[in-house]
């Protein structure tokens, strides 16, 4: 083997082509096996700085070249376009490197980016020594677990790690990294609701530092910050930031009415449609890091509009993904929810209307891209089921509530696999990819379908939601990452959501004016319909409204529903008194 290793440096001394890449498949194994290779995987994103840098750097260093030439088969895999690998090294960041043996186990894997002199060694180890070495953890499945819910004793557990790892110094939910944990943050604004004052303290003081990642010129939020604090951005913006800050700015300005949460919702929604509306309702992935690939852009993101247009705007990934575009549309409905302005309503439905018009597949699911080389995958459909019970929320369309449910069902069918814990991303599309499930697909999946199952009362939803979270529950996944994603999808497992259904006719204002009442009330966890008597009974009639010659909301919870409210102001008082009265009831409980 060291003569080998010789060779190959000694034919680095040549200047080599390019490196070959090619696509994830079972053939780049077969070719490995024919060819005595191993086979190096270099998964990154088209927005990654350090993905670029390692691309102008370490793969154009002749002597890493020639290494990768001559022994193994390079496969490049962009990971917003392959979820399931995405999520398989999702801990490693981007760029992640994977060296596998010709039968697809795993070698060695690098996270980040790897300078070339540290590449070049790397390789030549593996080379020597093909065995799987120490980076490789070869961990067991999440067990399957019981039950679907947490003990008290694991609640408390997962409540004390969210409280411990927060940043009490610098604000936000980790030491190295910044930026909007958003199930964190919506746990705390749920806690919040309740009267925990620390839980207040910690939602607004991240809302807070967040701010000084949202650009001041094009709006749109950085990724994150480096070094502990909050004043060194990475400057791409990738839609998953930019929906979610969007959605969660919007639920905290309905709660605590501030105008700086309000605005940067806004300055998000600005840069979405600025840079990444696409086609009929569709939106884009991502914008780019940098001008220049490969070059810091830190200088360039302190221009004015004028100056950074004269020198190039940073590329824009035109793909347009279901999941994304669902995402985005969502955000668009919370920003229609606390400002009532129809537009983002209108938006909201194109978007939707295009993920059923471009990427619907037979039996209720979605594609990824146009054209898949595998998948589908669980984040397209259960980001579009989350769409579109928000739509029938917002427009109190019974459609929309048929098309959520038939996906919930196409999720329900295929994203299981035996003896695998929770909801996987994809099934296997080859004989090297594996069934894996990802936490926080998961959340989003228990959580969509739990409330599913309260607007239909259709017991798959509710066996839907718990078999994500027979996974969650695990401690190994539970305790794994920033906990609020599993509070939140326990929690509301455990209760009825807050359920306002205002009854009149569809065309009369008065009913449009409660709808959006109901729609701006801050709780995240809450069932909001409209119901037209002329349409028939609700899809889940179980609660009777008497017929009124006015439209008319009512507000149910506890087990009891109040008096018609039939003018927006006594809706919101309705609202705001059983929201006192929860936290009081909540408050004697705990003395």
């Amino acid at each position: 083997m060291l003569s080998v290793v010789l060779a190959v440096s000694l034919d680095a001394a040549e200047t080599p082509g390019p490196i070959a890449w090619t696509d994830w498949s079972d053939a780049a194994f077969e070719r490995a096996r024919a060819d005595d290779r191993l086979v190096l995987l270099d998964l990154g994103a088209v927005w990654c700085h350090w993905c670029h840098v390692m691309e102008e750097t370490t793969y154009k260093d002749p002597e890493v070249v020639s290494l990768i030439q001559t022994r193994f088969v390079p496969v490049r895999v962009d990971q917003d376009a392959r979820p399931d690998l995405s999520n398989r090294y999702e801990d490693y960041g981007w760029p992640a490197t994977v060296v596998f043996d010709s039968r697809g186990r795993e070698l060695v894997k690098f996270q980040g980016y790897i300078e070339p002199e540290r590449m070049r060694g790397l390789l030549r180890a593996v080379i020597a020594d093909p065995t799987p070495g120490p980076s490789v953890e070869n961990a067991a499945s999440p067990s399957l677990g019981e039950g679907s819910a947490l003990t008290d004793a694991e609640r408390r557990d997962l409540q004390a790690i969210l409280v411990n790892r927060y940043d009490t110094k610098n604000g936000g939910w980790g030491t190295s990294h910044k930026y909007l944990d958003w199930d964190s943050v919506e746990w705390c604004l749920l806690r919040a609701r309740e009267g925990d004052r620390k839980a207040e303290r910690m939602a607004r003081e991240t809302l807070d530092r967040q701010l000084k990642l949202i650009d001041p010129v094009w709006g749109g939020v950085y990724q994150y910050s480096d070094s502990g604090d909050w004043d060194h951005p990475h400057f791409e913006k990738i839609m998953s930031m930019q929906a979610e800050d969007l959605r969660v700015y919007a639920q905290a300005y309905a709660q605590f009415g501030d105008a700086r949460y309000l605005q940067a919702a806004r300055d998000i929604h600005k840069f979405l449609t600025t840079f990444l509306r696409g086609p009929d309702g569709a939106f884009y992935v991502s914008q780019d890091a940098d001008v220049v690939r490969g070059e810091h852009s830190g200088a360039y993101f302190k221009l004015g509009d004028a100056e950074r247009r004269a020198r190039g705007v940073p590329r824009v990934d035109t793909h347009l993904y279901a999941r994304e575009t669902a995402w985005a549309a969502t955000a668009l409905l919370a920003l229609h929810a606390v400002t009532g302005e129809e537009a983002h309503l209108r938006d909201a439905v194109k978007s939707g209307e295009w993920i059923l018009a471009n990427r619907a597949l037979e039996g209720g699911g979605f594609r990824h891209d146009a054209v898949d080389v595998a998948g589908p995958y669980l984040g397209d459909s259960v980001a579009a089921a989350r769409l579109f019970l928000a739509l029938y929320a917002a427009t109190g369309e019974r459609p929309w509530l048929e098309r959520a449910e038939k996906t919930l069902a196409f999720v329900g069918a295929r994203f299981r696999s035996e003896g695998v814990a929770g909801l996987v991303t994809a099934a296997a599309a080859g004989a090297h990819d594996r069934p894996t499930p990802q936490r926080d697909e998961n959340v989003m999946a228990a959580r969509v379908a739990n409330l599913a199952f309260h607007f239909t009362a259709n017991p798959a939803d509710r066996a839907l939601a718990d078999e994500a979270l027979r996974y969650l529950a695990r401690p190994e996944v539970a305790r794994r990452f920033n906990t609020g994603g599993v509070l939140l999808a326990d929690w509301e497992r455990a209760r009825d959501p807050l359920h306002v259904t205002v009854v009149g006719g569809r065309s009369d204002p008065a009913s449009r004016g409660l709808l959006d009442a109901a729609l701006g009330e801050p709780a995240g966890y809450k069932r909001v319909e409209l119901w037209d008597p002329a349409e028939g009974p609700l899809p889940h009639a179980d609660v009777s409204f008497p017929p009124r010659a006015r439209p008319a909301a009512y507000l149910c919870t506890a087990g009891r529903c109040s008096a018609p409210a039939d003018t927006v102001e006594a809706l919101r008082l309705r609202l705001r008194r059983a929201g006192d009265a929860a936290r009081a009831a909540r408050q004697a409980a705990r003395e």
